[in-house]
């Protein structure tokens, strides 16, 4: 291995802030990305599907939980795959690893869930030696093959109206290399952050950055301010400044 020059501190930093202005370049592409995303056609799903739950049978509709946005990760986890009966998939194991607590999806109207071929009681079995925690359901019918996701993982984002289902996006290969954190999954979904900043169309939900922010381990607390770290550190600068 041949290391790269070794500078001194004001040359790194110069070389620093010379990468800054491509990161940040990257940064408002995948802004822009994410608003074209919020504009994508949406498909109607008037096909029934079945899945199998720790509730017992659930359509596709069941699988929002009663919110607007759900995000679907056909994760390989059943017979023949490399890994079983102990694991899934490798690669789907490090994307379930790297999924953030799904607290805060459900706080932007969101569910994820995953979907397998496994027997529900083996899915929970895994599930509970690797410690995940998202919703996990077996396919029952053809769900997968319909939605791209029968020889390779995928990531399909739906949004309903009342009882009515729509397909809004769809990531797989590489795409899924992304995901994981909250707000690349919100980014993917037809509603976005739901933040006043975004670039979305009229009449989407929005509202301030930060105040639906919460702890995962409280129920959320509607129309509560919930100031976040950069309030927090404007409202500390202010009581500095004022007079004792």
């Amino acid at each position: 291995m041949q290391p790269p020059p070794i500078v001194s501190p004001e040359e790194w930093e110069a070389a620093r802030l010379r990468l800054l202005v491509k990161e940040k370049e990257l940064t408002k592409a995948r802004d822009t990305m994410a608003a074209e995303r919020r504009r994508m056609p949406w498909m109607a799903v008037d096909k029934a599907y079945e899945f199998e739950g720790p509730s017992g049978k659930a359509s596709l509709l069941d699988l929002f939980e009663g919110r607007r946005q759900l995000i679907v990760y056909r994760a390989f986890l059943e017979p023949g795959v490399h890994g079983w009966p102990d694991h899934a998939c490798v690669g789907c194991s490090m994307v379930a690893d790297q999924v953030a607590h799904v607290a805060h999806l459900n706080a932007r109207d969101t569910t994820l869930a995953f979907a397998s071929r496994a027997p529900l009681p083996d899915i929970q079995r895994v599930k509970a030696r690797m410690g995940w925690e998202m919703p996990w359901y077996t396919m029952k019918d053809g769900f997968d093959v319909d939605f791209g996701v029968d020889e390779w993982h995928g990531t399909n984002a739906f949004i309903r109206d009342g009882d009515q289902v729509f397909r809004t996006y769809f990531i797989n290969a590489r795409g899924d290399e992304a995901l994981g954190s909250t707000w690349s999954y919100l980014d993917m979904t037809a509603l976005g952050r739901q933040e006043e900043w975004e670039d979305s169309p009229e009449g989407y939900p929005q509202g301030s950055p930060y105040v639906w922010w919460a702890w995962h381990d409280e129920a959320p607390e509607t129309g509560v301010d919930r100031p976040g770290l950069v309030q927090l550190r404007i409202k500390e600068s202010t009581d500095r400044q004022e007079p004792s």
